[in-house]
């Protein structure tokens, strides 16, 4: 069954961004062994992105001209008005991310739905009992402050760990289910 999933990457503190939503320290591994394998592997089961409008944002003055998604529909949450990047496929949308979870599936055709960057965003998944897996790439710095992985109202219930591989430069990349993903058949 598809699934919706956060693919993100942060530091060993918890954090995916510095306050000023600086990426150096993140950038600073591009291109590390392993990495490009893994992300070509999970886009090849990507049907359908959501985003934030920050992470769009960002996208859109760090990436000016090109659209890293091409081809692949594209939902951002979002109360600014933004123009359509070139060769994209973006709807904007705004509201509660419930409220368009039939959108997502119908446009990720039976693969998976990527929440992209922005902690907030996949926090509301998690929230609404919506998000399926984390694929976490710990990166081997300490930010001490920022915005966080996943900014929860509350504690999660136990996840359980799918899988875990080292990758260059120290990088270690976890897949965790959430608890919802991970009770028996036929289980309340």
């Amino acid at each position: 069954m598809p699934r919706i999933q956060y693919f993100v990457a942060a530091s060993l503190d918890g954090f995916i961004a510095t306050s000023t939503d600086d990426l150096g320290w993140l950038l600073q591994f591009d291109g590390f062994e392993g990495g490009a394998e893994s992300y070509d592997a999970f886009m090849a089961g990507v049907g359908c992105i959501v985003m934030g409008g920050e992470t769009y944002a960002w996208l859109q003055e760090h990436d000016a001209g090109t659209w890293p998604y091409a081809g692949t529909p594209t939902y951002v949450f979002t109360h600014h008005e933004y123009a359509v990047a070139e060769g994209a496929d973006v709807t904007f949308v705004r509201g509660d991310v419930a409220e368009f979870i039939t959108d997502f599936r119908k446009s990720a055709q039976g693969r998976n739905i990527w929440v992209v960057g922005g902690g907030n965003l996949a926090a509301q998944f998690a929230d609404a009992g919506l998000l399926d897996e984390i694929i976490l790439s710990l990166i081997p710095v300490v930010l001490g402050e920022g915005k966080r992985l996943l900014p929860l109202k509350g504690p999660t219930a136990p996840l359980e760990l799918a899988a875990s591989r080292t990758l260059g430069r120290g990088i270690v990349e976890l897949r965790y289910l959430l608890a919802a993903q991970t009770k028996p058949p036929g289980a309340a």
